[in-house]
Protein backbone atom coordinates (compact mmCIF):
# COMPACT_ATOMS: atom_id res chain seq x y z
CA UNK A 1 0.00 0.00 0.00
CA UNK A 2 1.00 3.26 -1.07
CA UNK A 3 1.98 5.62 2.28
CA UNK A 4 2.17 9.42 1.98
CA UNK A 5 5.83 10.28 2.93
CA UNK A 6 5.05 14.20 3.64
CA UNK A 7 2.56 15.76 5.26
CA UNK A 8 0.12 14.29 7.72
CA UNK A 9 -0.20 10.44 7.75
CA UNK A 10 -3.99 9.51 8.56
CA UNK A 11 -5.02 7.70 11.51
CA UNK A 12 -6.06 4.72 12.26
CA UNK A 13 -9.84 5.82 11.70
CA UNK A 14 -9.24 7.30 8.84
CA UNK A 15 -7.87 4.46 6.75
CA UNK A 16 -9.41 1.63 5.10
CA UNK A 17 -10.08 -2.19 6.13
CA UNK A 18 -7.41 -2.54 3.56
CA UNK A 19 -5.18 -0.11 4.84
CA UNK A 20 -5.49 -1.04 9.00
CA UNK A 21 -4.67 -4.64 7.61
CA UNK A 22 -1.49 -3.55 6.05
CA UNK A 23 -0.70 -1.29 8.82
CA UNK A 24 -1.52 -4.08 11.56
CA UNK A 25 1.12 -6.65 9.54
CA UNK A 26 3.47 -4.37 9.07
CA UNK A 27 3.46 -3.52 12.85
CA UNK A 28 3.45 -7.05 13.93
CA UNK A 29 6.43 -7.85 11.71
CA UNK A 30 8.73 -5.14 13.03
CA UNK A 31 7.57 -5.08 16.48
CA UNK A 32 8.13 -9.57 16.87
CA UNK A 33 11.24 -9.16 14.82
CA UNK A 34 13.02 -6.95 17.24
CA UNK A 35 11.22 -8.93 19.97
CA UNK A 36 12.99 -11.36 18.95
CA UNK A 37 16.03 -10.19 18.71
CA UNK A 38 16.27 -8.72 22.33
CA UNK A 39 15.15 -12.01 23.76
CA UNK A 40 18.21 -13.46 22.05
CA UNK A 41 20.46 -10.76 22.90
CA UNK A 42 19.53 -11.56 26.24
CA UNK A 43 20.49 -15.39 26.24
CA UNK A 44 23.56 -14.63 24.84
CA UNK A 45 24.55 -11.68 27.52
CA UNK A 46 23.85 -13.96 29.99
CA UNK A 47 26.81 -16.36 29.14
CA UNK A 48 28.88 -13.61 27.89
CA UNK A 49 28.78 -11.73 30.51
CA UNK A 50 29.57 -7.53 31.15
CA UNK A 51 32.50 -8.20 29.05
CA UNK A 52 33.22 -5.91 25.67
CA UNK A 53 32.00 -8.76 23.44
CA UNK A 54 28.66 -8.41 24.81
CA UNK A 55 28.96 -5.00 23.55
CA UNK A 56 29.73 -6.27 20.03
CA UNK A 57 26.75 -8.85 20.04
CA UNK A 58 24.70 -5.64 21.14
CA UNK A 59 25.56 -4.36 17.98
CA UNK A 60 25.64 -6.76 15.74
CA UNK A 61 21.69 -6.94 16.98
CA UNK A 62 21.23 -3.56 16.17
CA UNK A 63 22.60 -3.58 12.95
CA UNK A 64 20.92 -7.06 12.05
CA UNK A 65 17.48 -5.43 13.32
CA UNK A 66 18.04 -2.11 10.98
CA UNK A 67 18.96 -4.26 7.78
CA UNK A 68 16.18 -6.65 8.92
CA UNK A 69 13.04 -4.05 9.10
CA UNK A 70 14.51 -2.26 5.70
CA UNK A 71 14.35 -5.78 3.93
CA UNK A 72 11.07 -6.70 5.37
CA UNK A 73 9.64 -3.67 4.53
CA UNK A 74 11.06 -3.38 0.83
CA UNK A 75 9.24 -6.81 0.40
CA UNK A 76 6.20 -5.41 1.74
CA UNK A 77 6.26 -2.80 -0.50
CA UNK A 78 6.82 -4.91 -3.44
CA UNK A 79 3.78 -7.20 -2.29
CA UNK A 80 1.64 -4.26 -1.86
CA UNK A 81 2.47 -3.53 -5.58
CA UNK A 82 2.04 -6.90 -7.05
CA UNK A 83 -0.44 -8.47 -4.20
CA UNK A 84 0.05 -12.44 -4.37
CA UNK A 85 3.08 -12.09 -6.28
CA UNK A 86 5.52 -10.61 -4.22
CA UNK A 87 8.66 -9.21 -4.75
CA UNK A 88 9.83 -10.73 -7.83
CA UNK A 89 14.09 -8.69 -7.55
CA UNK A 90 16.00 -9.62 -4.57
CA UNK A 91 17.11 -6.36 -2.97
CA UNK A 92 21.03 -7.09 -2.63
CA UNK A 93 21.23 -3.71 -0.80
CA UNK A 94 20.11 -4.80 1.88
CA UNK A 95 20.06 -8.33 2.04
CA UNK A 96 24.02 -8.40 1.01
CA UNK A 97 25.03 -5.96 4.33
CA UNK A 98 22.41 -8.28 6.62
CA UNK A 99 24.12 -11.71 5.48
CA UNK A 100 28.03 -9.96 6.40
CA UNK A 101 26.87 -9.00 9.72
CA UNK A 102 24.85 -12.84 10.06
CA UNK A 103 28.54 -14.77 8.62
CA UNK A 104 30.76 -12.43 10.54
CA UNK A 105 28.72 -12.83 14.03
CA UNK A 106 28.62 -16.92 13.00
CA UNK A 107 32.49 -16.77 12.30
CA UNK A 108 33.29 -14.94 16.03
CA UNK A 109 30.70 -17.79 17.39
CA UNK A 110 33.19 -20.67 16.24
CA UNK A 111 35.48 -18.67 18.50
CA UNK A 112 33.92 -19.28 21.10
CA UNK A 113 32.50 -22.43 23.76
CA UNK A 114 29.22 -24.24 22.81
CA UNK A 115 27.67 -22.71 25.98
CA UNK A 116 28.34 -19.07 24.14
CA UNK A 117 28.11 -20.04 20.53
CA UNK A 118 24.72 -21.10 20.44
CA UNK A 119 22.80 -18.01 20.73
CA UNK A 120 24.71 -16.01 18.38
CA UNK A 121 24.23 -18.50 15.34
CA UNK A 122 20.58 -18.73 16.30
CA UNK A 123 20.65 -14.46 16.42
CA UNK A 124 22.61 -14.62 13.31
CA UNK A 125 20.70 -16.52 10.96
CA UNK A 126 17.16 -16.73 12.52
CA UNK A 127 17.18 -12.75 11.97
CA UNK A 128 17.83 -13.21 8.36
CA UNK A 129 15.23 -15.73 7.91
CA UNK A 130 12.97 -13.27 9.34
CA UNK A 131 14.04 -10.73 6.66
CA UNK A 132 14.20 -13.06 3.73
CA UNK A 133 10.97 -14.14 4.57
CA UNK A 134 9.39 -11.61 3.04
CA UNK A 135 11.14 -12.04 -0.22
CA UNK A 136 8.99 -13.99 -2.89
CA UNK A 137 11.95 -16.26 -3.74
CA UNK A 138 11.75 -20.25 -2.71
CA UNK A 139 15.30 -20.33 -3.75
CA UNK A 140 16.79 -17.86 -1.54
CA UNK A 141 14.44 -19.59 1.38
CA UNK A 142 16.10 -22.50 0.88
CA UNK A 143 19.81 -20.98 0.55
CA UNK A 144 19.00 -19.55 4.48
CA UNK A 145 17.77 -23.13 5.66
CA UNK A 146 20.93 -24.86 4.47
CA UNK A 147 22.72 -22.02 5.43
CA UNK A 148 21.74 -22.44 9.13
CA UNK A 149 21.66 -25.91 9.45
CA UNK A 150 25.26 -25.68 8.07
CA UNK A 151 26.71 -22.93 10.43
CA UNK A 152 24.82 -24.35 13.59
CA UNK A 153 26.32 -27.78 13.16
CA UNK A 154 29.84 -26.35 12.09
CA UNK A 155 29.93 -24.27 15.02
CA UNK A 156 28.35 -26.74 17.70
CA UNK A 157 29.30 -30.32 15.81
CA UNK A 158 25.48 -31.51 17.05
CA UNK A 159 22.93 -32.79 14.43
CA UNK A 160 20.48 -32.00 17.27
CA UNK A 161 21.54 -27.92 17.34
CA UNK A 162 21.27 -27.91 13.35
CA UNK A 163 17.94 -29.59 13.31
CA UNK A 164 16.59 -27.09 15.84
CA UNK A 165 18.60 -24.04 13.85
CA UNK A 166 16.61 -25.17 10.89
CA UNK A 167 13.49 -25.29 12.70
CA UNK A 168 13.50 -22.05 13.85
CA UNK A 169 14.35 -20.46 10.91
CA UNK A 170 12.04 -22.43 8.97
CA UNK A 171 9.03 -21.17 11.47
CA UNK A 172 10.13 -17.52 10.75
CA UNK A 173 10.05 -18.39 7.43
CA UNK A 174 6.57 -19.38 7.69
CA UNK A 175 5.35 -16.81 10.22
CA UNK A 176 6.48 -13.88 7.80
CA UNK A 177 5.22 -15.86 4.77
CA UNK A 178 1.86 -16.83 5.83
CA UNK A 179 1.33 -12.91 7.44
CA UNK A 180 1.96 -11.53 3.86
CA UNK A 181 -0.15 -13.91 1.80
CA UNK A 182 -3.09 -13.36 4.27
CA UNK A 183 -2.58 -9.21 3.09
CA UNK A 184 -2.15 -10.36 -0.04
CA UNK A 185 -5.39 -12.23 -0.09
CA UNK A 186 -7.08 -9.17 1.64
CA UNK A 187 -5.92 -6.97 -0.73
CA UNK A 188 -6.98 -9.04 -3.92
CA UNK A 189 -9.90 -9.09 -2.53
CA UNK A 190 -10.54 -5.17 -2.17
CA UNK A 191 -9.42 -4.98 -6.02
CA UNK A 192 -12.05 -7.41 -6.96
CA UNK A 193 -14.95 -5.60 -5.07
CA UNK A 194 -13.71 -2.68 -6.50
CA UNK A 195 -13.43 -3.63 -10.30
CA UNK A 196 -16.96 -5.76 -9.92
CA UNK A 197 -18.28 -2.56 -8.62
CA UNK A 198 -16.79 -0.29 -11.41
CA UNK A 199 -17.48 -3.20 -13.95
CA UNK A 200 -21.33 -2.84 -12.84
CA UNK A 201 -21.45 0.97 -13.26
CA UNK A 202 -19.88 0.69 -17.09
CA UNK A 203 -22.35 -2.06 -17.63
CA UNK A 204 -25.28 0.14 -16.73
CA UNK A 205 -24.00 3.44 -18.61
CA UNK A 206 -23.70 0.54 -21.29
CA UNK A 207 -27.10 -0.38 -21.02
CA UNK A 208 -28.60 3.07 -21.18
CA UNK A 209 -26.45 4.64 -23.80
CA UNK A 210 -27.78 1.34 -26.19
CA UNK A 211 -30.96 2.27 -24.95
CA UNK A 212 -30.96 5.89 -26.22
CA UNK A 213 -29.17 5.49 -29.36
CA UNK A 214 -32.24 2.19 -29.89
CA UNK A 215 -34.95 4.47 -28.59
CA UNK A 216 -34.00 7.95 -29.17
CA UNK A 217 -32.32 8.06 -32.48
CA UNK A 218 -35.32 6.14 -33.83
CA UNK A 219 -37.52 8.68 -32.95
CA UNK A 220 -35.24 11.85 -34.07
CA UNK A 221 -34.88 9.94 -37.18
CA UNK A 222 -38.61 10.17 -37.51
CA UNK A 223 -38.66 13.92 -36.86
CA UNK A 224 -36.26 14.63 -39.20
CA UNK A 225 -37.64 12.52 -42.06
CA UNK A 226 -41.68 14.60 -40.71
CA UNK A 227 -39.57 17.87 -40.99
CA UNK A 228 -38.46 17.66 -44.23
CA UNK A 229 -41.63 16.60 -45.91
CA UNK A 230 -43.30 19.29 -43.96
CA UNK A 231 -40.87 21.46 -45.16
CA UNK A 232 -41.33 20.10 -48.65
CA UNK A 233 -45.32 20.41 -48.58
CA UNK A 234 -45.03 24.19 -47.37
CA UNK A 235 -43.07 25.37 -50.28
CA UNK A 236 -45.59 24.01 -52.37
CA UNK A 237 -48.71 25.55 -50.62
CA UNK A 238 -49.68 21.76 -49.55
CA UNK A 239 -52.72 22.24 -47.20
CA UNK A 240 -51.47 19.22 -45.73
CA UNK A 241 -49.09 20.94 -43.98
CA UNK A 242 -49.94 22.14 -40.73
CA UNK A 243 -51.37 18.10 -40.29
CA UNK A 244 -47.80 17.39 -40.95
CA UNK A 245 -46.30 19.68 -38.39
CA UNK A 246 -48.84 18.12 -35.79
CA UNK A 247 -47.05 14.63 -36.47
CA UNK A 248 -43.87 16.31 -35.60
CA UNK A 249 -44.86 17.94 -32.39
CA UNK A 250 -46.61 14.53 -31.45
CA UNK A 251 -43.74 12.67 -32.20
CA UNK A 252 -41.18 14.82 -30.41
CA UNK A 253 -43.77 14.55 -27.10
CA UNK A 254 -43.34 10.77 -27.67
CA UNK A 255 -39.65 10.92 -27.61
CA UNK A 256 -39.44 13.05 -24.51
CA UNK A 257 -41.99 10.82 -22.54
CA UNK A 258 -39.43 7.43 -23.81
CA UNK A 259 -36.53 9.80 -22.51
CA UNK A 260 -38.16 9.94 -19.09
CA UNK A 261 -39.17 6.69 -19.03
CA UNK A 262 -35.47 5.74 -20.04
CA UNK A 263 -33.98 8.31 -17.25
CA UNK A 264 -36.32 6.50 -14.41
CA UNK A 265 -35.64 2.76 -15.91
CA UNK A 266 -38.49 2.40 -18.13
CA UNK A 267 -41.28 2.03 -15.43
CA UNK A 268 -42.09 3.35 -12.06
CA UNK A 269 -39.81 1.88 -9.74
CA UNK A 270 -41.11 -0.44 -7.27
CA UNK A 271 -39.36 -0.08 -4.05
CA UNK A 272 -39.49 -2.78 -2.47
CA UNK A 273 -37.55 -4.70 -6.06
CA UNK A 274 -35.05 -1.43 -5.70
CA UNK A 275 -33.98 -2.51 -1.84
CA UNK A 276 -33.84 -6.27 -2.61
CA UNK A 277 -31.75 -5.43 -5.29
CA UNK A 278 -29.63 -3.14 -4.00
CA UNK A 279 -29.30 -5.36 -0.74
CA UNK A 280 -28.13 -8.49 -3.27
CA UNK A 281 -25.72 -5.86 -5.46
CA UNK A 282 -23.87 -4.41 -1.95
CA UNK A 283 -23.74 -8.30 -0.88
CA UNK A 284 -21.70 -8.94 -3.96
CA UNK A 285 -19.46 -6.55 -3.93
CA UNK A 286 -18.64 -8.37 -0.73
CA UNK A 287 -20.58 -5.07 1.21
CA UNK A 288 -23.15 -6.00 4.22
CA UNK A 289 -26.40 -4.43 3.68
CA UNK A 290 -29.73 -3.91 6.44
CA UNK A 291 -32.71 -2.45 4.04
CA UNK A 292 -35.97 -1.86 6.58
CA UNK A 293 -39.26 -0.45 4.93
CA UNK A 294 -41.99 0.48 7.17
CA UNK A 295 -44.43 3.35 7.15
CA UNK A 296 -43.59 5.21 3.93
CA UNK A 297 -46.38 6.28 2.10
CA UNK A 298 -47.32 4.82 -1.56
CA UNK A 299 -46.98 7.85 -3.42
CA UNK A 300 -43.22 8.39 -2.39
CA UNK A 301 -42.11 4.90 -2.92
CA UNK A 302 -40.74 5.82 -6.67
CA UNK A 303 -38.94 8.78 -5.58
CA UNK A 304 -37.85 6.82 -2.40
CA UNK A 305 -36.49 4.19 -4.97
CA UNK A 306 -35.04 6.27 -6.63
CA UNK A 307 -33.15 7.61 -3.99
CA UNK A 308 -31.99 4.47 -2.88
CA UNK A 309 -30.25 3.83 -6.68
CA UNK A 310 -28.68 6.65 -6.93
CA UNK A 311 -26.90 5.94 -3.21
CA UNK A 312 -26.34 2.95 -3.59
CA UNK A 313 -24.86 3.29 -6.83
CA UNK A 314 -21.90 5.88 -4.94
CA UNK A 315 -21.70 3.60 -2.21
CA UNK A 316 -19.94 1.17 -5.02
CA UNK A 317 -18.32 3.81 -6.58
CA UNK A 318 -16.79 6.27 -3.96
CA UNK A 319 -17.29 4.31 -0.88
CA UNK A 320 -14.98 2.10 1.18
CA UNK A 321 -17.40 0.96 3.41
CA UNK A 322 -18.29 -2.46 4.82
CA UNK A 323 -21.82 -1.92 5.27
CA UNK A 324 -24.97 0.08 4.47
CA UNK A 325 -27.79 0.89 6.02
CA UNK A 326 -31.17 1.86 4.59
CA UNK A 327 -34.22 2.82 6.15
CA UNK A 328 -37.54 4.09 4.68
CA UNK A 329 -40.25 4.92 6.84
CA UNK A 330 -42.84 8.19 7.51
CA UNK A 331 -40.07 10.83 7.94
CA UNK A 332 -37.84 9.82 4.79
CA UNK A 333 -35.42 7.70 3.41
CA UNK A 334 -31.62 7.17 5.11
CA UNK A 335 -29.00 5.67 3.58
CA UNK A 336 -25.89 5.52 5.86
CA UNK A 337 -22.73 3.80 5.09
CA UNK A 338 -19.51 2.81 7.50
CA UNK A 339 -17.01 4.30 4.53
CA UNK A 340 -15.64 7.60 6.40
CA UNK A 341 -16.57 10.68 5.61
CA UNK A 342 -13.38 11.38 3.73
CA UNK A 343 -15.55 11.13 0.44
CA UNK A 344 -17.95 14.22 0.75
CA UNK A 345 -16.59 15.82 -2.34
CA UNK A 346 -16.55 12.89 -4.68
CA UNK A 347 -19.98 11.14 -3.43
CA UNK A 348 -22.55 14.58 -3.51
CA UNK A 349 -21.83 14.88 -7.56
CA UNK A 350 -23.90 15.93 -10.16
CA UNK A 351 -26.35 12.62 -9.39
CA UNK A 352 -27.62 13.98 -6.17
CA UNK A 353 -27.46 17.41 -7.39
CA UNK A 354 -29.80 16.46 -9.84
CA UNK A 355 -31.87 14.50 -8.18
CA UNK A 356 -32.29 16.76 -5.35
CA UNK A 357 -33.54 19.20 -8.13
CA UNK A 358 -35.89 16.67 -9.51
CA UNK A 359 -37.68 16.15 -5.77
CA UNK A 360 -38.00 19.69 -4.72
CA UNK A 361 -40.95 20.46 -6.27
CA UNK A 362 -42.80 17.41 -5.25
CA UNK A 363 -42.16 19.22 -1.52
CA UNK A 364 -38.85 17.29 -0.36
CA UNK A 365 -35.12 17.45 0.76
CA UNK A 366 -32.59 15.42 -0.30
CA UNK A 367 -29.30 16.09 1.77
CA UNK A 368 -25.54 14.39 1.96
CA UNK A 369 -23.01 14.13 4.28
CA UNK A 370 -20.86 12.98 6.73
CA UNK A 371 -21.68 11.03 9.83
CA UNK A 372 -19.44 10.17 12.88
CA UNK A 373 -18.22 6.95 11.29
CA UNK A 374 -19.45 7.35 7.60
CA UNK A 375 -21.57 9.31 5.20
CA UNK A 376 -25.37 9.42 4.54
CA UNK A 377 -28.10 10.31 1.89
CA UNK A 378 -30.96 11.48 3.72
CA UNK A 379 -34.11 12.48 2.07
CA UNK A 380 -36.82 14.60 4.03
CA UNK A 381 -40.45 14.48 3.25
CA UNK A 382 -43.07 16.84 3.35
CA UNK A 383 -46.76 15.30 2.72
CA UNK A 384 -50.07 16.38 3.22
CA UNK A 385 -52.93 15.15 5.42
CA UNK A 386 -54.12 12.25 2.72
CA UNK A 387 -50.43 11.42 2.38
CA UNK A 388 -49.40 12.54 -0.83
CA UNK A 389 -46.81 14.86 -2.08
CA UNK A 390 -47.18 18.56 -1.74
CA UNK A 391 -46.14 19.36 -5.72
CA UNK A 392 -46.35 17.34 -8.48
CA UNK A 393 -43.50 17.65 -11.50
CA UNK A 394 -44.23 19.98 -14.22
CA UNK A 395 -46.34 17.71 -16.91
CA UNK A 396 -45.29 17.60 -20.79
CA UNK A 397 -47.46 20.07 -22.06
CA UNK A 398 -49.32 18.47 -24.83
CA UNK A 399 -50.35 21.56 -27.14
CA UNK A 400 -48.60 24.64 -27.78
CA UNK A 401 -51.51 26.70 -26.52
CA UNK A 402 -50.76 24.75 -23.08
CA UNK A 403 -46.94 25.86 -24.08
CA UNK A 404 -47.96 29.51 -24.21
Amino acid sequence: MSRPLLGRVPGWSGRSDVARVDLYTRGSLYLVAWFLLAMGLLAAAARLGDTPRAAIVALACVALGVLGTLLLRSGLDARSVGHLRGATEVPWRLLGPMAAVSLGLWVWALTLDDLESGPLVVIAFGSLAWGVGALASPRLHGAVLAAAAVAAYVASGSVGVAVYAVGISAFFLFTVQSSLWLLGVVTELDHGRRNQAALAVAEERLRFSRDVHDVLGRRLSTIAVQAELAATLARRGDERTAEKILEVRATAHDALREARELARGYRPLDLGQELDGAVSLLRSAGIGCDAVLEDLPEAWHEPAARVVREAVTNVLRHSTASHVRIRCDASGVAVADDGGPARTTAADGSGLRTLADDLAPLGARLGSGPTGTGFEVRLRLHVDRSHQPVAQADPVPATAEEVR
